[in-house]
């Protein structure tokens, strides 16, 4: 299990003014300046050192010996003029290198010549960035205390600078030292401090490892699936911020998990793809345990010769760069597979050597691991007295260790809890201050309006008292005229503007219908017209088109008076056109001019409509409804989808269904269709739309009394439905004799 320690080594040092922020995508740009400057030999200045400490620091991520070239060049060139800054940047990015490749000794070196520096100078953000560093270096050689030192001197710098995005690593660190010591709860309120800022800066790098991090913690208890989730959360925002080291780190997290899961096919797939981008960053830790891990999985799945050879290169890399936490890791790890073997001898040997070293860090999880492993040793050898004794260890340090699990659960859930409030009421703050800012801007809009209006009321008043004092009666009497002219007039023009409002409307809605109803018949005709001119067809083929074209001549011409007749219901009472019908013949005749369209897209139309299903409405509004509501069902369906058109009776009103199993529409969309004009989408033929046909419909079913609705399913179909009132028995009978 790894935490984001090495990954998020390089995070800050990018960001430090000292050094200059580099976007990653003007390394190269950079890396030409300071190339040419380097070529011209000219005397060395800051802006140079500066640029040499931002390249060094850019190139971390990728390729950890640049960072070391350059860093070095920059320290030339600030011996050269004696720039002091610019060195103890160079020694951190030196020293940060050193320990990432595992030279602890030289790291430890650096680090101290720049603290001494960076105190002379009286660079605290350097000074801060650099006991980041000790404590993360001092975390990985478990020297817990020394770790804890150095960041808490650091977050005290940042507390003091009032920096939030350096206060959020600090406590992000200083929560994976507590983990490495085996305090959960304790990293698990530090990582949720980290992560409550990081979301509040919208600093993705930072949740990512802030994700990662809490996700090893939900391993350590045993919360596998809960873990899972926050590490491809973390391996998302790594993925699409290029970071390898945290996609590294995120495949051997989840490859972990999947080992002590048991599904060990998965797990190996997951920890050599770590292997490999380890190995292509130099990163020793994250080797070490990625060899570890396989080793287990390969012991497991009993093929041991590879498993012997994992552990052993982890143990070889563990012993050379003094990882004592890895190192105990390992030496368990032999216990284990010499175990699966049933070669006790050496498994005895492998797992004292690692239960050695776990009393020496401290870490609870690890001991008992190591008692286990003994455990399993001396009854395979059998010492049973011994083995019942490391049994014992065992079971209090698990005791121990689930005792304390409990807590950590409830405070992981309280946690997340909290921090979901906390975004919540981010939200609801923010939403609040925007609304009160938008208030005091009116308020103050009003105010200066009324300042204006009183300041050029109290000039006229002065103007007519002093120069007019003795013709008050008569001004005040024309005052008053012009002042009911003024009303009268604009009482006129506000009428006349909604009049032409309703006009336009009107307008709109008539262009509507034209290009939805009438493209169609005249592109029919304009076609047959063009076959004519080119004798495309011959004389026997046009007399057998003539019918269907006068059909659709006459439906077209039915079209046009049903539109004039609309028209004129806008203009006057609408109430008086109501009557009584037949649902099914008007259905009918719709659909009939509708089968031949329908038929080119490959659809099956069909009508469900009962026989004596009469409606009290005005039918040539429905028609105009129905005619609307097939045509876009057509639009939206393809080859071998249904539109079906249904009549049910409830209460006492029918209700006409329009149903296809087309595109469907997004609840968006729905939201939108009834409100206003919307943005027609292109058909499944690419037919194209005005966006008015919906809004037309639902005016014309609600001066018929009715109402207007649609349900509808993303990819699956769409319902739209809409009520007229019934006739009465009288009005049927009247219907059957006429």
């Amino acid at each position: 299990m790894k935490s984001s320690l090495p990954l998020t080594l390089g995070l800050l040092l990018v960001s430090l003014t000292t050094f200059g922020y580099v976007n990653r995508g003007h390394v190269d740009s950079l890396k030409t300046l300071v190339e040419s400057s380097l070529k011209k030999q000219a005397a060395p200045d800051t802006t140079n050192i500066n640029r040499l400490n931002a390249l060094a620091a850019n190139y971390f991520d990728t390729n950890p010996d640049s960072t070391i070239y350059y860093a070095q060049k920059g320290m030339a060139l600030s011996r050269r003029i004696n720039y002091k800054a610019g060195f103890a940047d160079g020694l951190v990015q030196t020293g940060h290198a050193d320990y990432f490749k595992g030279k602890f000794n030289q790291a430890i070196q650096e680090f101290n010549e720049a603290i001494l520096v960076y105190r002379k100078v009286n660079d605290y953000k350097g000074l801060s960035n650099c006991y980041m560093l000790c404590g993360r270096m001092y975390n990985l050689l478990a020297n817990y205390g020394a770790a804890l030192h150095y960041l808490n001197l650091a977050l005290d710098i940042n507390k003091k600078d009032n920096n939030e995005t350096y206060q959020s690593d600090c406590y992000k660190n200083l929560g994976i030292v507590y983990y490495s010591e085996g305090q959960l709860s304790t990293a698990l309120d530090y990582y949720y401090k980290a992560l409550f800022i990081a979301l509040t800066l919208h600093n993705k790098a930072f949740m990512a490892a802030d994700y990662n991090d809490i996700g090893v913690v939900l391993q350590a208890m045993e919360l596998y699936p809960k873990a899972m989730e926050y590490y491809k959360k973390a391996l998302k925002l790594f993925s699409g911020a290029k970071n390898l080291n945290g996609v590294g780190t995120i495949y051997e997290n989840m490859g972990e998990v999947l080992l002590n899961e048991k599904d060990y096919s998965r797990a190996t797939v997951y920890l050599t793809r770590s292997i490999n981008i380890a190995k292509e960053q130099d990163d020793k830790d994250g080797l070490m345990s990625d060899y570890t891990d396989l080793g287990l999985c390969y012991g497991n799945t009993r093929h041991f010769k590879e498993a012997i050879s994992n552990l052993d290169t982890s143990l070889l890399i563990a012993s050379k760069y003094k990882e004592v936490y890895n190192e105990a890791c390992t030496l368990i790890g032999f216990g284990t597979v010499y175990n699966l073997e049933k070669d006790y001898k050496n498994a005895y040997k492998y797992a004292m050597e690692g239960q050695s070293l776990a009393i020496k860090l401290g870490n609870v999880s690890v001991r008992s691991n190591a008692a286990l492993q003994l455990n399993k040793t001396l009854a395979g050898l059998g010492k049973f007295d011994q083995a019942y004794k490391l049994l014992r260890q065992y079971i209090e340090l698990k005791d121990s260790l689930n005792n304390n699990e409990s807590i950590q659960k409830l405070t992981s859930y309280n946690l997340e809890l909290n921090f979901r409030d906390k975004q919540h009421q981010l939200t609801l703050q923010q939403r609040e201050r925007d609304v009160l800012y938008q208030q005091r801007i009116k308020q103050q809009r009003l105010i200066n309006t009324i300042f204006l209006i009183v300041i050029l009321g109290m000039i006229a008043t002065s103007m007519v008292y002093y120069r007019q004092k003795r013709k008050q009666q008569k001004i005040n009497a024309m005052l008053e005229d012009k002042n009911r002219e003024v009303l009268q007039q604009k009482t006129n023009i506000n009428d006349q503007a909604q009049k032409l409002n309703e006009l336009n409307t009107l307008k709109d809605r008539l262009i509507s219908v034209l290009a939805h109803d009438l493209r169609a018949p005249l592109s029919t005709l304009r076609g047959l017209f063009d076959l004519l001119q080119d004798d495309t067809i011959s004389h026997e083929q046009m007399l057998q088109m003539i019918p269907g074209v006068l059909k659709k001549l006459e439906y077209t011409s039915d079209f046009l008076d049903t539109l004039l007749f609309w028209i004129n219901s806008q203009m006057e009472n609408f109430e008086s056109s109501a009557k009584s019908f037949y649902i099914k013949d008007i259905v009918a005749f719709e659909a009939e001019n509708y089968h031949e369209q329908a038929a080119l897209k490959g659809i099956n139309l069909i009508e469900n409509v009962p026989d004596d299903a009469v409606a009290s409405a005005d039918p040539n509004s429905i028609r105009i409804v129905l005619r609307n509501l097939i045509t876009n069902a057509i639009k939206f369906s393809g080859e071998n989808d249904i539109i079906e058109i249904l009549v049910d009776r409830e209460d006492d009103h029918y209700i006409i269904t329009v149903k296809d199993t087309g595109t469907g529409m997004s609840e968006e969309q729905r939201g939108k269709l009834f409100k206003s004009k919307v943005n027609s989408k292109a058909g499944t033929n690419n037919e194209s739309g005005t966006g008015m046909g919906m809004l037309f419909c639902k005016d014309l079913v609600e001066r018929c009394s009715g109402r207007i609705w649609v349900t509808s399913t993303l990819g699956e179909g769409t319902a739209f439905s809409f009520t007229i009132p019934a006739g009465t028995l009288a009005q049927r009978e009247q219907l059957q004799v006429a």
